[in-house]
């Protein structure tokens, strides 16, 4: 790892990979920018772009296309490489395709000397980082993926909206698969220190626990809708992607619901890798936070683990 400059490597310059640059540039999230691309003339344009767009930004970022030697002293690798999700496809029925374009990087990745911390995008993400972690031998707090902050914070935008509230006051996760099985905790869901339950019990002509869990659907269905309309997920995707780098680069001790691998938690779940709060900082991972669900919740999380240990075990890595 780099111990003054903070280096960052990206591997695939697609959509989602472009859009976490093009943010990573104008917040000023790192020192060194390397993009990396199978289509190598592709990473250098993408370069240069970037690069004419220097003297606009607050950043002094320095920008260029590499390869895999690069990853040697970088804090972070973002992978984001794969295909793309199709309409009506589900981020699941993309993995045996994305499972072989992974056994093509990482590898690559681990032998250039790389020590520093895997951040996987692509989809499915949660089987992507798991895979990101059986292939590069990595301890698992040193491998995570992007999970569900995103669906996270579509979930405080939408919350925000119904009760007329600044989004960063609302204190409700999404946890479980980055997918279809994925469920809001309603039981530690908080706007500002009240918890939602109470704001209910206490509004009950304004505010309604069905009208939450069709919020619930709408942030599940959010990415299908956009695919629909504009063929791809990107801008918000990419925003996530550089607030997790921050966390990790400034050593922030931040808790964002990154896909993790559970050593335990919720009744003994090993080796699954889910979205759920987790305290991140330079060393990655460094502390899950099990959240105390209700019944009704843990069957929903044993529902979502099963999901993605039966996927992760239809594969011969």
């Amino acid at each position: 790892m780099s111990s003054n400059r903070k280096k960052v490597v990206l591997i695939g310059t697609g959509m989602v990979g472009m859009s976490f640059a093009y943010a990573a540039l104008n917040q000023n999230v790192c020192d060194e920018l390397v993009l990396l691309d199978l289509n190598e003339k592709r990473a250098e344009g993408e370069a240069m772009d970037l690069n004419h767009g220097l003297a606009f930004s607050p950043s002094s970022m320095k920008i260029y296309s590499g390869g895999y030697s690069d990853c040697n002293d970088a804090d972070v690798v973002i992978i984001s490489a794969g295909v793309n999700q199709k309409p009506g496809e589900s981020r699941l029925q993309l993995l045996k395709r994305n499972a072989d374009v992974f056994s093509s990087i990482v590898p690559k990745v681990v032998q250039s000397g790389f020590e520093g911390i895997f951040l996987v995008a692509t989809n499915p993400v949660d089987i992507m980082t798991r895979i990101t972690y059986e292939l590069s031998g990595f301890n698992a707090s040193k491998v995570i993926g992007t999970g569900t902050t995103l669906d996270t914070a579509r979930l405080r935008y939408l919350m925000g909206e119904y009760f007329e509230v600044d989004p960063r006051n609302i204190h409700a996760y999404v946890i479980g698969e980055h997918g279809d099985s994925e469920f809001v905790p309603w039981s530690q869901a908080l706007l500002a220190a009240k918890p939602i339950k109470d704001v209910l019990r206490d509004n009950p002509s304004s505010f309604y626990m069905e009208e939450l869990e069709k919020i619930s659907e709408e942030v599940r269905s959010a990415a299908q809708k956009i695919i629909t309309a504009k063929g791809a997920t990107y801008y918000g995707i990419g925003m996530a992607m550089v607030r997790v780098v921050r966390a990790i680069l400034q050593d922030e001790n931040s808790v964002l619901t990154v896909s993790t691998r559970l050593r335990g938690e919720y009744g003994g779940k090993k080796d699954v890798f889910i979205g759920n709060p987790c305290i991140v900082n330079g060393g990655g991972a460094k502390r899950i936070l099990e959240l105390k669900l209700s019944e009704a919740e843990l069957k929903k999380l044993d529902n979502s683990c099963t999901v993605l240990n039966d996927s992760f075990k239809s594969l011969s890595l």
